[in-house]
């Protein structure tokens, strides 16, 4: 499995792995599908400032993505970031979000960031045990505060700590 930099370019791939999450599925409490030029946007305006991975098989097929977010605009907040994957349904459970999340954290170590955090709509009991497995503990739940597919959901949030909280210098900029 190669694990690279996301470019525009994946769009299609990676809203062809995400579209059927939103349609289906209360893993994300986006309602409406995105699409591939929303998910080029999206790529585009993270690689800005932030990683975005993306995990291909042998064949060059997308397998999964993952990529961080500022986790709040306050500016006491900027060595915080939030992060995401998504592995294709296909291939959940075998592996691929690990290895996306074993490049993305420490590249987001390495530009300064300290603390990552982790919102999971629930029940997700295949992404809690891999935020757990990777070191993220649980840190609280936000009860009933999306409404999808007919029922109130709940989100938990997982959090890690990347590095020592002491005064840090401004976190990098990500250069793709």
């Amino acid at each position: 499995m190669n694990i690279r930099t996301a470019s525009p370019a994946d769009a299609a791939a990676v809203a062809a792995i995400y579209d059927p999450i939103v349609r289906d599925t209360t893993i994300s409490f986006e309602t409406e599908v995105p699409g591939e030029a929303e998910m080029r946007a999206r790529i585009e305006k993270t690689l800005g400032s932030l990683p975005w991975l993306v995990a291909e098989d042998a064949a060059g097929a997308l397998c999964g993505y993952a990529y961080a977010s500022r986790h709040r605009e306050r500016a006491a907040y900027q060595w915080s970031v939030d992060v995401s994957v998504y592995v294709r349904k296909d291939l959940r459970g075998q592996g691929v979000g690990r290895r996306l999340y074993g490049r993305l954290l420490p590249l987001l170590a390495d530009l300064g960031y300290c603390q990552v955090f982790a919102g999971i709509a629930l029940p997700n009991a295949g992404s809690v045990r891999l935020h757990e497995a990777l070191g993220f503990e649980a840190i609280g739940v936000y009860r009933n505060v999306g409404f999808k597919h007919g029922a109130w959901r709940d989100v938990g949030w997982w959090q890690r700590q990347l590095g020592a909280p002491t005064v840090p210098a401004t976190p990098a900029a990500f250069k793709a």
